[in-house]
């Protein structure tokens, strides 16, 4: 379970975009394309989503991306 964060700790409703598009495609690249924004300003977003949850949600390596259990949650 997650803590309770104030508004300001909160994911954005645009790193939730880029959480559910990530795991749809199971891509950063194709996620980036499907969003219209590159696949660094994705990974920014990504990588911030994952500091403010405090939870690693994606397992990456060089040719997939995998939800992690917490991503699950």
């Amino acid at each position: 379970m997650f803590p309770i964060m104030n508004a300001r700790d909160r994911p954005t409703v645009r790193h939730l975009e880029t959480l559910v598009a990530v795991a749809d495609h199971g891509s950063f690249r194709r996620a980036a394309a499907s969003l219209g924004m590159s696949q660094p300003a994705l990974s920014a977003q990504v990588q911030g989503a994952e500091e403010l949850l405090g939870v690693q949600v994606f397992e990456r390596d060089r040719r997939s991306v995998l939800v992690t259990p917490a991503g699950e949650d």
